[in-house]
C-alpha cells in the first residue's frame, strides 16, 4: 500500500513538473507598438525556452550577447543593425533559433573577426531564412557542434579580400547543416576549416572575391548540389580526407589562376556527377591520390583537367570530355592514375564490333598542351596549322607525350550523368 502511495506521489510530482514547464515558457512580444520595445529588454526578461516575436522595424542595440535558450523570430523582417561598429549578435548558449531578420552593417576588425551572427563554443544553434547584407563575417561558428545555417542570403560589398570577410565561416565545429543559402561578394562564400561530419547541400556562392567554397582539415564531410559561379576560383579543398563531392556545378570560374575546383593533398575522397562548364581550368589536382572521380561533365573548359605528376592511385571513369580546349594537362611523363571508359569528344577512333567502346586507345594529352604549360606564350599559336601538324605528328611517333596516360577503352557515345 505505501509503495502505491509513493508511485502516485511520484507521478503526481512530475506532472507538476511538466506543467510548470510549459507555464514557463512564454513568448514575448517585442516591437514599436508593444510595451517591450528593444529586443535587449527582451532578453533580460526571457527564460530559458522562451520565445522572442520581433515586430519589424529596425533595432539599434550596439551587441545583443545571447545566453539563455530563446528562439528569437523576426515578423515581416525587422532589421539588427550594427552600425558599423558592433556585432549584432553573439550566441552562447545552446537550442537559441535566430530566424526572420535582416541583419546589417557589422563592425569590421580583422583582429576579432566580427560577424553579423556569431556562435561560440555551443551546440544546436539555428540559423534560419535572414537576409545579410553589408557585414564583415555574415555567420562565423566557433567550437560548435549541430548547428544548421538555412535559406539565408548573405550579401558584402567588400573591394578587395582585405575588406571583407567569408559569407559562412566554420572554424574547428563538428556536425554542422549549410544548407539552401545563396551568399555572394565575400572573400570566400563558404570557409570551413577543422570542421567534420558536416553537409554542405544546395547553396549557391556567386561573385565573391576569393573562393566561392573553401575548406581544410575538414575530413568526413559531403558537398551536394551547390552551385559556385564566377567567384574568383571556384572551389578549394585542401589537407582533407574522406570528401564527397556530388552533384555540384563549377561554372564561369576565369583568370590566370582560376579553376572549378582545386584538390590539393586531398586522399580516399569521391567526385561524382558534378559539372565543369567554362572554367579556365575545370579540375586542378596536386599531392591527391585514391580520389574516385565518375560521371562527371566537363564542358567549354580552357583545361578540362590538370593533374599533376605528384598524383597518384586515382581512378577517371565514365566522364564526359565535350569542347574543352585542351582535355587533359601534367607537368611530368610518370602518370600513376586510371583513366578508363570516358567519352572524349576529340577521339577519332573507330568501333568495329560495335560494343561501344573505341577499339584504338585515346592519348588526352597533347603535345601542344605540354608546350602550352611549359611556355604559356605559345597560346599564341593556337588553332594555328604548326599546332595541327605537332599534334599529328606526335600521335604517328609519340615520344613526349606520357606513354601511359590513356584511355584504352574509350566510350564511343556521352555518359548520361
Amino acid at each position: 500500500m505505501g509503495g502505491s502511495v509513493e508511485i502516485t506521489y511520484l507521478v503526481n510530482l512530475c506532472v507538476c513538473l511538466m506543467v510548470a514547464g510549459m507555464v514557463r515558457a512564454a513568448t514575448i512580444e517585442v516591437g514599436p507598438r508593444h510595451r517591450i520595445t528593444s529586443i535587449k529588454s527582451a532578453l533580460e526578461l526571457a527564460a530559458d525556452g522562451d520565445t522572442i516575436r520581433v515586430v519589424g522595424g529596425t533595432y539599434r542595440e550596439g551587441n545583443l550577447a545571447i545566453h539563455k535558450r530563446v528562439a528569437i523570430l523576426g515578423v515581416d523582417h525587422p532589421v539588427i543593425d550594427g552600425q558599423k561598429q558592433y556585432e549584432p549578435l553573439s550566441i552562447f548558449a545552446p537550442n537559441v533559433t535566430i530566424q526572420g531578420f535582416t541583419i546589417e552593417a557589422s563592425g569590421q576588425s580583422a583582429v576579432t573577426d566580427i560577424a553579423a551572427v556569431k556562435i561560440y563554443d555551443t551546440h544546436h544553434v539555428t540559423i534560419a531564412d535572414n537576409v545579410f547584407d553589408d557585414n564583415f563575417f555574415g555567420v562565423y561558428i566557433q567550437g560548435s557542434s549541430q548547428c544548421t545555417i538555412r535559406n539565408n542570403r548573405l550579401t558584402a560589398y567588400g573591394k578587395t579580400e582585405q575588406l571583407t570577410g567569408n559569407g559562412i565561416h566554420a572554424w574547428k565545429s563538428d556536425s554542422l547543416h549549410i544548407g539552401g543559402n545563396t551568399v555572394t561578394g565575400h572573400r570566400d562564400g563558404i570557409y570551413l576549416e577543422f570542421v567534420t561530419h558536416t553537409e554542405v547541400r544546395d547553396n549557391h556562392s556567386l561573385n565573391n572575391r576569393r573562393y566561392g567554397l573553401h575548406f581544410m582539415f575538414s575530413h568526413d564531410n559531403g558537398y551536394y548540389y551547390n552551385t559556385f559561379t564566377n567567384n574568383g576560383a571556384g572551389v578549394a579543398v585542401m589537407y582533407t580526407k574522406h570528401v564527397r563531392m556530388e552533384h555540384n556545378v563549377f561554372s564561369e570560374n576565369w583568370g590566370d589562376a582560376a579553376y572549378g575546383l582545386l584538390l590539393k593533398d586531398i586522399t580516399d575522397s569521391h567526385v561524382a556527377h558534378n559539372v565543369f562548364s567554362r572554367n579556365t581550368t575545370g579540375i586542378l589536382m596536386e599531392g591527391s591520390n585514391r580520389i574516385q572521380m565518375q560521371r562527371n561533365q566537363f564542358q567549354g573548359n580552357g583545361w578540362a583537367l590538370k593533374i599533376q605528376a605528384s598524383c597518384m592511385d586515382n581512378r577517371l571513369t565514365q566522364n564526359n570530355f565535350v569542347q574543352n580546349t585542351f582535355d587533359v594537362a601534367t607537368n611530368g611523363s610518370l602518370v600513376l592514375n586510371t583513366f578508363e571508359h570516358n567519352y572524349w569528344d576529340k577521339y577519332e577512333g573507330y568501333d568495329l564490333d560495335k560494343d561501344k567502346e573505341g577499339d584504338v586507345p585515346y592519348r588526352p594529352v597533347s603535345l601542344y598542351s605540354m608546350v602550352v604549360e611549359k611556355y604559356p606564350m605559345a597560346m599564341l599559336l593556337f588553332r594555328s596549322f604548326m599546332v595541327v601538324l605537332l599534334d599529328r605528328t606526335e600521335r604517328v611517333l609519340p615520344s613526349l607525350t606520357p606513354e601511359n596516360l590513356k584511355d584504352d577503352r574509350p566510350l564511343m557515345n556521352p555518359v548520361d550523368l
